[in-house]
């Protein structure tokens, strides 16, 4: 027997929801998802064991576990007469101690029933019909034919084993246990041919009786439960978490009412099992990228099993993936719009950080799009007004008030405007503003450089022309702007020697 694992969210940087309320598990099921009404077997055989399960229930109970949801009425009723003609055989030839009835059904059942161990085989009528068990299956099967030979039989369940202890005392209790899945499994504590086949046989270890912490006790439904518990786990381990829901919703329909085992850590409870399957089954839709389907999915399994800090935090995965992938598609728009159309299902906090994650997109994407200074000058206060509510860090702000500025003044600096001087009076405002940053001071010396070396060309122009007077009026502007700009001071020395 396996343990299952619990879901994990992939919690990442809505349409319209539909919120289903006060609804029944069978009413407005989104389509394409797993129902959570139980299936009317499981209701019936919960009503059944009101004074106990006989064998023949237990075996008809094992038998649709097995088999549940596609259930094959006739494999079904083949395989429960041959559990009844088993129980019949058996009968013949019993012996009278109860020890001795215990120790001849387990010889039985590997002579009659059980032809090889498959750790994954805990399905009862796949026993039946080729002979393929695990400790489940096996259990199971052992535990029905002991009821039918009049000996008191239950569960014993380990942290990843289970097998059976038939009482063989004599006018009291006195449990023996039986390892089903070996022909000598019974009181294994007290067979040393046993012990060295076990561990080969099947990978699992015993656990001895006076090991009460490494086991425990469970009732004969309990037991055949486990069915649906090993179905589940393989499902989940396959990825089919859809159909893993429905065994779960089953399983928890079954013990509905009954006892289950008094501190016991390793078996699951039924509701806990189902809520956990629930939200792995959303898990998956946030793994395959549908945030939509998985909001569809809180707001349909969440009023019937809440949970409110685990849907708050599946919620917020869901919304903040799909915001994530908005964003990525540089399409804060429609992440503003997603974001308000999902409020109602985010806590306050979570909302909070989202609409800074989506205000940050919004700015970013409106710095990417300016055109011109005035442009510009809007950004730069959406961002101060940002980083004054401290919605945007601080370290966020000062990157997208660089990259602003910085695009605005490339823009005036280059073609058609290829204002130089526009672009250096730009910055400095911005830096007068916010302070110098390293790209702005060597965007200003660059733009210095393009500017004084304009002169230089100007005036070469007019040099090589002939055009002296005309050279001398550019050199004059050239150095009362740039008064240390080498090349025009070089100009200046070539007029001079002229």
């Amino acid at each position: 027997m396996r343990h299952v694992t619990r879901p994990r969210f992939a919690f990442l940087p809505v349409l319209a929801l539909t919120v289903f309320t006060a609804v029944s598990p069978a009413a407005q099921v989104p389509p394409g998802f797993p129902s959570l009404e139980p299936d009317r077997a499981a209701v019936h055989f919960a009503g059944r064991g009101g004074a106990g399960y006989s064998w023949e229930d237990l075996a008809e109970i094992s038998l649709w576990a097995s088999s549940v949801p596609s259930l094959n009425t006739a494999v079904s009723a083949r395989s429960l007469e041959r559990i009844r003609e088993g129980a019949a055989e058996l009968a013949a030839g019993l012996p009278s101690g109860s020890r001795e009835r215990g120790e001849y059904v387990l010889s039985f059942m590997h002579k009659k029933f059980l032809k090889s161990y498959a750790a994954l085989q805990t399905r009862v009528d796949t026993l039946l019909e080729n002979g393929r068990y695990n400790c489940v299956s096996s259990a199971v099967l052992y535990l029905i034919l002991a009821q039918s030979a009049g000996l008191d039989a239950r569960g014993v369940m380990t942290k990843d084993h289970a097998f059976v202890q038939v009482n063989t005392g004599r006018g009291s209790e006195e449990f023996t246990d039986v390892e089903t899945t070996n022909p000598y499994g019974f009181d294994p504590g007290n067979r040393k041919e046993f012990h060295d086949g076990f561990g080969r046989l099947t990978g699992f270890a015993y656990v001895p009786p006076g090991n009460y912490r490494e086991r425990s006790s469970i009732t004969p439904i309990e037991l055949v439960s486990l069915i649906l518990s090993n179905r589940i786990a393989d499902l989940e381990k396959r990825n089919r978490f859809a159909e893993a829901v429905p065994l779960a919703v089953n399983r928890m329909a079954l013990l509905e009412g009954r006892r289950m085992a008094a501190a016991n850590s390793f078996f699951e409870d039924p509701r806990r099992d189902l809520v956990t399957r629930i939200f792995n089954f959303g898990a998956s839709l946030l793994k395959a990228g549908k945030e939509e389907d998985a909001l569809c999915w809180a707001a349909f399994a969440g009023p019937l099993y809440p949970d409110g800090g685990r849907w708050q935090e599946f919620t917020g995965a869901a919304v903040n993936n799909r915001l994530v992938r908005f964003i990525r598609q540089k399409r804060a728009e429609s992440a503003r719009d997603f974001l308000a159309a999902s409020a109602g299902v985010l806590s306050e906090e979570n909302y909070k950080k989202m609409d800074a994650m989506v205000l940050e997109a919004e700015l970013a994407e409106a710095a990417q799009a300016v055109k011109s200074a005035d442009e510009a000058g809007g950004v730069l206060a959406a961002i101060a007004a940002a980083e004054k509510r401290a919605v945007l860090p601080a370290e966020r702000a000062a990157e997208l008030r660089i990259f602003v500025v910085g695009k605005t003044a490339a823009l005036l600096a280059s073609p058609p405007a290829r204002d130089w001087s526009a672009a250096i009076a730009f910055l400095e405002k911005a830096a007068a503003s916010y302070g110098w940053s390293r790209q702005w001071e060597q965007a200003v010396e660059n733009y210095r450089a393009n500017y004084a070396a304009e002169y230089h060309n100007r005036f070469a122009d007019a040099y090589n022309g002939g055009k002296f007077g005309e050279a001398q009026e550019i050199l004059d502007e050239g150095l009362a702007k740039f008064p240390g700009d080498q090349r025009l001071l070089a100009d200046r020395r070539r007029l001079g020697q002229r």
